[in-house]
């Protein structure tokens, strides 16, 4: 197997730093990012095999973020609801107690919006 230089790995790495910026930052669709890659210099194969590795490793961060999202809306929600049950059980027999409706809301859009993206 054939080592590849520095100067090599840092065109490759200058190479997907350009499609992951078209992609992402500019929002260009793939088959555009493809072409644009052509022009660079890149066959078509090349071309789409670094737009497809992009687009994965996309798709994988955007689903670990939407895990994260789920997990601490989830928290953020049920933890709402158990102190505001627990102030509420505790005032039973005349007293105050909390309601976290602000916990208890922004859980539930952050539980929602990570289920939406995942």
């Amino acid at each position: 197997m054939e080592q590849i230089t520095a100067e090599q790995q840092q065109m490759v790495d200058q190479i997907y730093a350009y499609a992951a910026d078209l992609l992402v930052r500019q929002n260009k669709p793939d088959y555009e990012v493809v072409h644009l890659l052509q022009q660079r210099g890149l066959n078509e194969a090349n071309a789409q095999v670094i737009v497809n590795n992009i687009v994965d490793q996309v798709t994988i961060a955007k689903k670990r973020k939407a895990k994260k999202d789920m997990l601490y809306g989830a928290l953020w929600c049920v933890g709402g609801i158990i102190i505001t049950v627990g102030t509420y059980s505790a005032a039973s027999n005349g007293g105050s107690y909390v309601i976290t409706w602000g916990a208890i809301i922004f859980g539930g859009i952050q539980l929602f919006k990570g289920i939406l993206n995942y």
